[in-house]
């Protein structure tokens, strides 16, 4: 109702056109207000109009409907179903989110509010209306099928638009949603949030540490808002990245290590074992590259392993070396427990920056945190 009222620039027009009555519209933008805490519209002799914050919220109402539309366009199985989102209710969107995020009817339910059997009913009836199955069992549970995943990440980003539209009015407070990939734990990241919450003490953060391919679907669907770490070569046509310093990969071993203070070959780093990156992970193809444009055989790498914590416990203690930024060691390194391998090896270069959604409108903090996250990236050493 508030796109048409904008459109129309006229109540009396959007209620005829939504099939509601006057007052009743009139009811309804009144307690959207009061939700909003602001005017959204100034009533005029010449019409109504959008205030200043009613545009932001408009900007977000239609970039809701607009993913709700795209979604819907997206998993409908006929073509006569390809707009079913006019008929979509809070119950079936809560319903799929939640489905998606639990993988069983009981919790689901239990997270959307709403008994088992609405919920069924729920998912059936998008079903119908989408002409394609969105549900299927596996094992004891149950799991989206490919239409039922890419209905419920466009619902999810709708509903971020929507919660961001929340945050347009308030002039106080805000939400981050942040996801860390291993090098932004250790100094970028800390540095931005220190200086950010300095001057804003009534944000809430929510930071979620994982690989990248862990984080980056939650991107996608809105569930984080920016992914900072390494960047990728190829990250997908969906996907913005943004540098913001370079950062220096060399071998770390600890400082008692038999090739700590010479100059080591090739030769000598494939003699000891390794401890590398998961698997699929920008870091491990560095270190793979490292051998394979020698021409040597890779050493021996029996542990994979995220955690930088894990890592750098595991160097002080055996003659493992591994291959790492001096910023994710700097506190062992002034203390003389792990110290950078020199070798004939040229050190390996990655770019560091902040990935989002193409299209994503930043809110206000989220700009803000930007500026700040830049200011620091800028200051990094590379």
């Amino acid at each position: 109702m508030l796109a048409v009222i904008a459109e129309t620039g006229s109540l009396s027009a959007a209620a005829k056109a939504t099939g509601i009555s006057q007052p009743a519209l009139t009811q309804a933008v009144a307690k959207l207000e009061t939700s909003f805490g602001t005017a959204l519209f100034n009533r005029t002799p010449g019409g109504v109009r959008p205030t200043p914050g009613g545009r932001r919220v408009l900007q977000r109402v239609v970039r809701a409907l607009k993913s709700f539309a795209l979604a819907c366009r997206r998993c409908s199985g006929t073509t006569a179903a390809a707009s079913f989102e006019t008929y979509l209710t809070t119950a079936h969107v809560r319903g799929l989110m939640a489905l998606a995020e639990t993988g069983s009817f009981l919790r689901a339910a239990d997270d959307a509010g709403v008994s088992v059997p609405s919920l069924h009913r729920a998912v059936r009836d998008l079903e119908k209306l989408s002409g394609t199955a969105l549900v299927e069992r596996r094992g004891r549970g149950v799991g989206l099928t490919r239409a039922g995943a890419k209905l419920a990440r466009g619902f999810m980003i709708a509903v971020t638009e929507l919660g961001a539209a929340m945050e347009e009015t308030a002039d106080s407070g805000g939400r981050l949603s942040i996801g860390a990939m291993a090098l932004s734990r250790s100094q970028l990241l800390p540095a931005t949030l220190a200086d950010l919450l300095n001057r804003r003490a009534d944000v809430w953060v929510d930071v979620i540490e994982g690989s990248y391919l862990e984080l980056v679907e939650l991107l996608r669907s809105g569930r984080i808002d920016i992914l900072i770490g390494a960047l990728r070569d190829a990250p997908g046509r969906d996907l913005f990245q943004e540098p913001l310093f370079t950062d220096r990969l060399t071998v770390i071993g600890r400082a008692e290590h038999p090739l700590a203070g010479a100059v080591a070959g090739l030769e000598q780093l494939a003699d000891y074992p390794w401890i590398v990156a998961r698997r699929a992970s920008g870091l491990l193809d560095r270190w793979q590259q490292m051998f394979d444009r020698s021409g040597k055989p890779r050493p021996e790498s029996p542990i994979q392993c995220g955690s930088v914590a894990l890592i750098r416990g595991l160097l002080i203690r055996t003659d493992f070396l591994t291959l790492l930024s001096t910023d994710q060691v700097r506190a062992e390194i002034e203390a003389g427990t792990l110290v950078r391998i020199d070798s004939d090896v040229p050190d390996t270069m990655r770019t560091i920056g902040a990935i989002t959604r193409r299209d994503w409108f930043p809110t206000k903090l989220q700009e803000e945190f930007m500026v700040a996250l830049r200011q620091k990236g800028q200051a990094m050493p590379g």
